[in-house]
């Protein structure tokens, strides 16, 4: 486990996804300070998520989100996250969350996602995928030890990530494309430090962290790795969690684009724990733009 400095990211993450109730099922997200222009998209749909479950019956957890990032986020705005009950069901608890910034003097929605959540029920299809046979994440290099030389080039990357561990095998910048069926990549990833024990917590990080790195297999056939020729923006963004995860434990995290068109590209992911545990799945599509247009 993660002392020190991990303790203080995992502290500052928490704090990042402790929510102030302003009013009845209203609630409002803070924002580190960043050099960044627009807020890490994972923090939004991290604390969207967050909002809906602090409304759930107890007993109930999440185990799928389908969101759309609809404006770019302001770090020097607070944001409100309102929520509305849709269902509350016997079986399912369904909300809808919008999230709200201050723009010239309106309220702007930059955020929307809608959460289902169950007790669970006995598995009738029970199945999953297995786990990669991957090198363990200790015998890589950390995120750190490969961008060391890019310079102001990793500024955005290292700033984004600094709350999670990242352990990749292979280097984010390579430039050389990939041809399928040899286009996935995969990291190891955990929370810096511990989390608190609540489920809601763990899942909201990993709601966080999934967003970092998806839209960069949508380039994976063209090259370039980060930093590159290209520009991308996340569009929409869902979650799927299969078992309970826990973000602070390494996880491997595998993303691949099954399809790209009209500036749109599709991409996946799966999430296994360290002991094979299938936990999660996620699917993104991103506008990706060149800089050279």
């Amino acid at each position: 486990m993660s002392t020190g400095t991990g303790e203080t990211q995992a502290a500052a993450l928490t704090a990042v996804l402790e929510l102030e109730e302003r009013e009845p099922d209203v609630f409002v997200g803070r924002t580190p300070r960043t050099p960044l222009q627009r807020i890490f998209g994972g923090q939004v749909a991290g604390q969207a998520l967050m909002a809906a479950t602090r409304t759930l019956p107890e007993g109930r957890g999440v185990h799928s989100l389908h969101s759309y990032f609809l404006r770019p986020g302001d770090p020097h705005e607070e944001i409100r996250y309102a929520v509305e009950r849709i269902r509350d069901g016997r079986t399912f608890t369904t909300r809808r969350v919008v999230a709200w910034q201050r723009r010239r003097g309106e309220d702007v929605a930059i955020f929307a996602l809608t959460a289902d959540a169950s007790a669970g029920e006995e598995p009738v299809a029970e199945h999953a995928l297995p786990m990669p046979d991957v090198p363990a994440p200790e015998s890589l290099p950390t995120l750190a030890d490969l961008v060391a030389s890019r310079g102001e080039e990793a500024r955005a990357a290292l700033t984004i990530s600094q709350a999670v561990e990242q352990r990749l095998l292979e280097d984010p910048f390579d430039p050389r494309p990939k041809s399928y069926p040899a286009t996935k990549s995969w990291v190891w990833m955990r929370v810096s430090g511990r989390l608190p024990e609540e489920q809601s917590v763990h899942d909201a990080a990993l709601t966080f962290v999934s967003d970092l790195t998806l839209l960069s297999a949508g380039l994976a056939r063209l090259g370039g790795g980060w930093g590159g020729k290209y520009v991308g923006s996340s569009l929409d963004h869902a979650v799927w969690f299969h078992r309970p995860v826990r973000a602070d434990e390494w996880f491997l995290y595998e993303t691949d684009s099954p399809a790209a068109s009209a500036g749109r590209a599709l991409c996946t992911g799966q999430i296994w724990a360290a002991d094979g545990t299938h936990v999660a799945s996620v699917a993104q599509q991103g506008l990706i733009r060149s800089l050279e247009a």
